[in-house]
């Protein structure tokens, strides 16, 4: 029999000269020309959803649905280059698998080959339509030239005016069953010449089946070629079916570069493979081992277990390496929503756990408002599929509307507007604490590969869910006594204008130590006191708590700040807790408009004079608490005419890892000198915002400002 092309839509003369207007197929043919013009074998066309929420994959160059489904949709937010392309509006380019795993681990992860790739958004005018990427061999250097930057540049820019084109022509490239870039054909003469080779010879599509096999490769398989035509081999042949062989198929085809791998063929023989592939497949060379030279095992393989097939563990990879990046509840359900909905093409997503005899809907995205939390509360005694997965760790698939009637007749979970349903436990550590529902806007085939991936998402879900219900429960705990540490109010005193501004650190959970206080200790005279506990933990928390206790004793004795700071030092020391603090302490005389000012080691405050001038002040700064006894706490005299704004704060404000330290103080008094004549809380909001201080803080910030007012 000789060489046998499998017939396929797109292949031939007449089709590949068709003329393509504005629509999909022009921007195919311009995807198309990526080989030819810039040597890049795969690439990519995403288009950005009409919500502006996420990118779906549109047309593809040489890169297969199996390749591509753990991307086939991805949130805008996501740490991908196609989305950090759009996000930035630059050209992103990464040079090779070092730097993948370095700035986008969770790629690298689920595309674990040597390639390079480069992302650009589309943009014309000033519509944003998508993104498009491309890849190329492992060999690309490292760095992209000047002139193939240009050249890509300009590639992308044409693509975005065809898309635009298109929009305009009513003839819009949409998502959906995705054409390909690249086709290709046989020739009569080149089928002849194959099948006169002594070697086998095949033919492999994008899609990893065989679309050509040679009479030889026919004999080398041990199969006939009409049962192998339009078969995965991996699939045909039971000896190919571990996944070894179809990660050598996968890194070939993504990485651009030949490879070849040896395989033993019941009963007696063991075959090389060569695969050399090109942006439309590859091409793979049999032959014997033996005849080959090459180095083969001794005897034949030992007998294995099943395998889970590559593309499912890559892709499950990808989604798990998306949730290892949820810290709280809250963080688990945005990561399913925007990384796991789109991945499967669902439009909404729903979180519920069962506690205390219920199930509570612990978070929900894509359904309209209010619909969810109807099903909120609803007794784990009631028939639905919800209780039905949340008490049964088994799986529900329901692929149309008429499947979930047909089980839960009138519930109203068929009234969501949604078409189909995925119902996944959620098991960890053998508890049912949950079910993570996945809701489809149109009926959904759920193939045997998805629901594998499905229902060993569902652990990795449960776990997620699990560690982030125990974060959030020491949080709040954590929370809680800081709270409860701090003053609920600072009370009001004539002459002065008081402003404070709490804020823990937004990396972990440890609780600080930072703490404020104000306490009027006479008819005329107010202290005021700030200070920092070492360490991020409850231990810190218990000293800040038992210092602020001492402080505000020892200040209703009368004592001036010297003498304060001295004592408190004494009981730290007695203690014996060996963490250090640092303190600031102020006795304000409210009639003569002065204070006196001792400092244990603490940041030195900020002055913002009347006549607008902002500066540091310059005590005599002591040693922090709990290192010497006896030590001594000198205490300097400070004028506050009124006009005169102070500025008390822990070492949080300015402590940024890597920053100059004399820098930030100086970033700060300039800050202050800016905005100090503004009303207090406008003045606190912008010294607390500097340098983004007000999103990102790695260590507590305590802030308090007192202003000298008129009586």
């Amino acid at each position: 029999m000789p060489w046998q092309p499998s017939p396929g839509p797109g292949s031939g003369a007449a089709a590949a000269a068709a003329p393509a207007g504005p629509g999909p197929e022009a921007a195919a043919e311009v995807l198309r020309s990526a080989p030819d013009r810039l040597h890049a074998h795969i690439g990519g066309l995403y288009l950005l959803s009409p919500d502006g929420e996420r990118l779906e994959l549109a047309v593809t160059l040489g890169a297969a649905r199996q390749f591509t489904r753990p991307w086939q949709r991805v949130g805008i937010t996501a740490p991908v280059p196609v989305a950090d392309a759009v996000r930035g509006g630059r050209v992103v380019w990464v040079g090779g698998a070092e730097e993948m795993a370095r700035r986008y681990p969770r790629v690298a992860v689920a595309m674990p080959y040597a390639f390079c790739l480069a992302a650009a958004p589309l943009v014309a005018g000033r519509v944003t339509y998508g993104a498009v990427f491309l890849i190329w061999p492992a060999t690309h250097p490292p760095e992209m030239s000047t002139g193939e930057r240009d050249r890509f540049a300009a590639f992308a820019a044409r693509l975005a005016e065809v898309l635009a084109e298109a929009a305009l022509a009513g003839r819009p490239v949409r998502a959906g069953p995705r054409p390909e870039a690249a086709e290709r054909g046989t020739t009569r003469s080149l089928a002849a010449m194959v099948a006169r080779l002594p070697e086998g010879v095949c033919d492999i599509d994008l899609d990893g089946r065989l679309t050509a096999v040679s009479p030889a490769a026919a004999e080398q398989l041990g199969e006939p070629v009409g049962r192998l035509l339009g078969a995965r081999p991996w699939e045909a042949l039971p000896w190919l079916r571990d996944p070894v062989y179809e990660y050598h198929y996968r890194s070939a085809m993504i990485s651009g570069q030949p490879t070849s791998f040896v395989a033993w063929r019941p009963p007696d023989r063991w075959l090389s493979f060569e695969l050399f592939p090109d942006p439309s497949g590859l091409t793979a060379r049999i032959g014997a081992a033996d005849a080959d030279g090459r180095d083969r095992p001794a005897g034949p393989p030992a007998d294995g277990a099943a395998h889970t097939r590559p593309g499912a563990l890559y892709h499950l990879l990808h989604l798990a390496g998306a949730l290892t990046e949820a810290v709280s509840v809250q963080d688990v359900v945005s990561m399913i929503a925007e990384q796991i909905v789109p991945a499967f093409g669902a439009r909404a997503v729903a979180v519920l756990m069962a506690e205390g005899g219920r199930l509570r809907i612990v978070g929900h995205h894509g359904y309209p408002p209010g619909l969810v939390d109807q099903f909120d509360s609803t007794p784990l005694t009631e028939p639905t599929p919800g209780v039905q997965a949340s008490t049964n760790p088994v799986p529900a698939y329901f692929e149309n509307r008429a499947e979930l009637e047909r089980l839960y007749p009138g519930r109203q979970e068929t009234q969501d507007g949604m078409a189909a349903w995925a119902y996944l436990p959620l098991v960890t550590s053998g508890r049912l604490i949950g079910t993570c529902v996945l809701a489809f806007a149109e009926p959904h085939r759920f193939d045997l590969e998805e629901r594998a991936v499905l229902t060993s998402l569902g652990g990795l879900i449960a776990q997620a869910l699990d560690r982030a219900r125990l974060y959030d429960t020491k949080l709040d705990l954590a929370q809680g006594l800081q709270e409860s540490l701090l003053p609920r109010a600072l009370p009001d005193v004539p002459c002065l204008e008081v402003s404070a501004r709490y804020l823990p650190c937004t990396e972990g959970m440890d609780i600080g130590g930072d703490f404020y206080d104000l306490i009027p200790v006479g008819p005329d005279s107010v202290a005021v006191v700030i200070g920092d506990v070492q360490g991020h933990n409850v231990n810190a928390a218990a000293l800040m708590g038992q210092i602020r206790t001492a402080v505000r004793a020892f200040a209703a004795a009368d004592a001036d700040p010297s003498t304060v700071l001295s004592r408190t030092n004494r009981l730290v020391a007695d203690l014996d807790t060996g963490l250090l603090a640092s303190c600031a302490y102020l006795r304000v005389d409210l009639a003569r408009r002065e204070a006196w000012l001792a400092d244990a080691g603490h940041p030195v405050p900020l002055l913002y004079g009347p006549d607008g001038r902002a500066a540091a002040l310059e005590p005599i700064v002591g040693m922090v608490l709990n290192v010497d006894p006896a030590a001594d706490y000198p205490q300097v005299r400070v004028d506050l005419p009124i006009g005169t704004t102070l500025a008390l704060y822990t070492d949080g404000l300015v402590d940024t890892p890597g920053a100059d330290p004399d820098q930030a103080l100086a970033d700060l008094t300039a800050t202050l000198a800016r905005h100090g004549g503004e009303p207090l809380d406008r003045l606190a909001d912008a010294l607390v915002d500097r340098a983004g201080h007000g999103e990102h803080r790695t260590d507590d910030v305590a802030l308090l400002l007192i202003r000298s007012v008129p009586r």
